[in-house]
């Protein structure tokens, strides 16, 4: 039996994939797979992965006939992994000998629905530590309760993915897969659906895994239409957190968020192509619209002058209340 599954997507990334696959191959163990997806790469990143697929012990490699994104790439890996703890990498990123193994030692000894972990962050020869906002450490607790307060960093502002390990029941529970064609932002409702529906957690403290920021082909480095999927991302958080039963006690933080968000984009519309940026303000403004007006009143009185001010100038501007017409 397959004891961990570790879905890895990959975009164009001829560059890193071989660090990647490399580090893979650091953790490879007899009952360890590594499910390869190919999201349609155009350039020499194919022809690598197939060589990993005989190289790497435990290799599967799945390749998509069009680009679908991290999102859908995630979930075609979550099909397709047999695994009875499943993780996630990026085809950019890489991990120190032993990650997995000591990882998974915590999750089957802890025997928690889900763990996470910190991380070593890499811009280009930079190396800087990123911890879970969470200072309880090696403790099995109710995931819920790592969401507030409202108005400080916590758990579910640390959405990576690959920051954790996760037991198969939770894919039996729907909380593991993401919303399709997400191209940004993906892992927002997903980590937010995770702390308010999975039914334990731990925080441990390991620094084995290296995310690579800064790199050209990454979204996060693309000012076109692709970024503004955060709106639909959050807008997903503020609805489903809205029916929770808790919702009232949640959802300022929620809203807070997403405002945020909101203001971190305005703050550098200057990188959007021109027709992006004015997307950017009119979906905004219709965002801003349709969140329950009592809790945003709320956030906005909340934070600092600089973001509430520019959330107010932009929360007056005329919009559709429609995301669908916004987009």
């Amino acid at each position: 039996m397959v004891k961990l599954s570790v879905i890895v997507p990959f975009y164009n990334v001829q560059t890193y994939a071989p660090d990647t696959l490399r580090s893979l191959k650091a953790n490879a163990r007899a009952d360890f797979e590594f499910v390869l997806v190919d999201d349609c790469s155009t350039d020499g990143t194919p022809e690598i992965l197939r060589r990993a697929e005989r190289e790497l012990p435990g290799a599967v490699l799945i390749r998509h006939e069009q680009n679908g994104g991290l999102a859908t790439a995630r979930n075609t890996g979550l099909d397709a992994a047999s695994g009875e703890y499943l993780t996630f990498l990026d085809g950019d990123d890489w991990l120190a000998p032993g990650h997995y193994e000591r990882l998974l030692a915590a999750m089957e000894d802890l025997g928690c629905d889900f763990v996470r972990t910190d991380h070593v962050q890499c811009t280009g020869r930079n190396r800087s530590i990123h911890r879970v906002p969470f200072g309880r450490r090696g403790e099995v607790l109710r995931p819920r309760d790592a969401i507030l307060p409202a108005d400080r960093s916590t758990a579910v502002d640390y959405p990576y993915a690959w920051a954790g390990m996760y037991h198969r029941r939770l894919v039996e529970r729907g909380l593991l897969h993401f919303t399709h064609g997400l191209r940004t932002a993906e892992d927002r409702p997903w980590i937010w659906r995770l702390h308010r529906e999975a039914e334990s957690f731990a925080v441990i403290s390991q620094l084995s895994i290296f995310y690579r920021r800064g790199v050209a082909s990454s979204l996060t480095q693309i000012g076109d239409i692709r970024q503004l999927d955060f709106i639909r991302a959050f807008d997903q958080v503020i609805e489903e957190t809205a029916s929770d039963a808790e919702s009232e006690k949640l959802l300022p933080k929620a809203v807070r968020t997403y405002c945020a968000l909101i203001s971190h984009h305005l703050g550098s519309i200057e990188r959007y192509e021109p027709a992006v940026a004015r997307k950017l303000r009119t979906m905004s403004a219709a965002a801003l619209k349709r969140m329950p007006q009592d809790v945003l009143n709320d956030a906005l009185d909340s934070m600092d002058a600089e973001r509430a001010s520019r959330l107010r100038k932009v929360r007056r501007r005329p919009a559709p209340l429609s995301p669908e017409v916004a987009a």
